[in-house]
């Protein structure tokens, strides 16, 4: 039988306080946007390692660097979880992840050309905080509502953190212009600018959400101990119960698909599409205007057709978000003949880009609102360390898997991958049942 997971006063918290943990969000997608997928990346593989004309091994070190960092996630999200909820120092362990993403992203403004070893090793530290952080603010959520409010506080997340992705890459994208070695003394300042975005942005989160517990000392190895403890325990638990197991591993699927977007959709668009760059701005903004729209959307209808569901429903509309991708060459030519005129590529690649992003932003709220709804929320700190495992591990899978079919067949062809993993997750959701917002009946 699910667990039952109940929300100790069956009321949302205080709005401020669902502001204040909705504004991490908000923050750090200023990491993911200007660091990882828009920009960063972009100059990381076609001009601090700049070997033209392919890019591969640009592209298979970049991918080896996100792996790295998010092999650390693994090791440490699920002790950092259990020490968490046995301390209650939440508040804590988010605070120094976000101080480490912003110390490390500001020292990416040192890295030149030909420097490819110094960007690799901010990259995994800077990402390592990021990423990790994801956990430690997801673990807040169950104490945010009731069950029947958490599909919508999580798609506000989602949503009100790609109004912030939107925000602060609009402004570098302003202020700092194209990506290329001769802007590079401009573009250099990608670092710096996204570290204050999150510095300044997160101080809501730090302000407004609340440490539930009772704060207990104790010493280090007391806290490993324990947490080592802990984590047999929830091994022992997901052995029991084939819910919350299917679940992890479709998320595990679904989170190597998505992560493999997210680092290469840019790349994607610079290398296969060979996009100009108003086009590349453009894209940019379509993506996030539909990811606010995605998760908020879904975020509410989850709430009333049912979780799973519409987390089944997100995957099918990824499949065919790849399937588009994929044939964007093709449906151009199609478009070509149909209409009787030119149709370039790129035109057809922003309106895939309509559908990634309405999948981008609810297939995460959707998973990360279901890990709240069947775990305790005493709990919460272990059971999002091991969300946060197995959405690392699957980006450790995904980014290694795609840089190495990329060598071997070009990005154009390795993009194909995603397909299998959006159908993997699908077919790895089937065992999932949640018990109703009542808790009386199994949907």
């Amino acid at each position: 039988m699910p667990l039952i997971r109940r929300h100790p006063e069956n009321a949302p918290a205080p709005r401020r306080e669902i502001f204040g943990w909705a504004m991490f969000d908000f923050a750090n997608q200023a990491y993911t946007l200007l660091i990882i997928t828009v920009i960063f990346g972009d100059l990381f593989t076609r001009v601090i390692v700049g070997d033209a004309p392919d890019y591969r091994l640009g592209n298979l070190l970049w991918s080896v660097a996100l792996a790295v960092s998010y092999a650390m996630v693994i090791v440490a999200a699920p002790f950092a979880g259990a020490i968490m909820d046995a301390t209650a120092s939440r508040k804590r362990f988010l605070a120094a992840s976000w101080v480490l993403t912003i110390i490390t992203t500001a020292l990416l403004y040192f890295v030149e050309p030909g420097l490819v070893f110094f960007g690799m090793a901010l990259i995994i530290a800077s990402n390592f905080g990021y990423a990790i952080g994801e956990s430690f603010i997801a673990s807040f959520l169950p104490d945010l509502g009731p069950p029947e409010k958490l599909g919508w506080i999580s798609g506000l997340g989602w949503g009100l953190g790609y109004i912030g992705g939107l925000v602060a890459t609009a402004f570098a994208l302003g202020l700092l212009g194209e990506v290329s070695a001769e802007n590079f003394e401009r573009i250099r300042w990608v670092g710096p600018f996204a570290a204050a975005f999150f510095l300044v942005s997160a101080l809501p989160t730090f302000l407004f959400l609340k440490e539930r517990g009772t704060r207990r000392r104790m010493a280090r190895n007391v806290q490993l101990g324990l947490g080592w403890k802990r984590v047999k325990a929830s091994l022992v638990t997901l052995g029991e119960r084939r819910d919350l197991r299917a679940l992890f591993v479709s998320i595990f699927f679904v989170m190597a698909g998505i992560y493999i977007i997210i680092a290469f959709t840019f790349i994607y668009g610079a290398q296969v599409i060979q996009w100009d760059e108003p086009t590349r701005v453009l894209m940019f903004v379509v993506t996030q205007i539909t990811a606010v729209i995605g998760a908020v959307g879904f975020g509410f209808l989850q709430d009333r057709a049912g979780p799973v569901r519409i987390y089944r429903i997100t995957l099918v509309l990824w499949a065919l978000a790849v399937l588009a991708i994929f044939a964007t060459p093709t449906i151009a030519q199609w478009l070509s003949v149909l209409l009787g005129r030119p149709v370039e590529a790129q035109m057809v690649f922003l309106g895939v880009g309509i559908l990634a992003g309405l999948c981008l932003g609810s297939a995460q709220s959707a998973g990360r609102a279901l890990v709240a709804l069947m775990v305790p929320a005493r709990e919460a700190g272990r059971w999002f360390g091991f969300w946060g495992l197995a959405s690392k591990a699957a980006a450790i899978f995904g980014l290694l898997g795609i840089g190495l079919l990329q060598v071997w067949l070009g990005l154009e062809n390795a993009i194909l991958f995603c397909l299998f993993l959006f159908l993997a997750g699908l077919l790895a959701s089937i065992p999932i049942r949640l018990a109703d917002r009542r808790r009386t009946e199994p949907v």
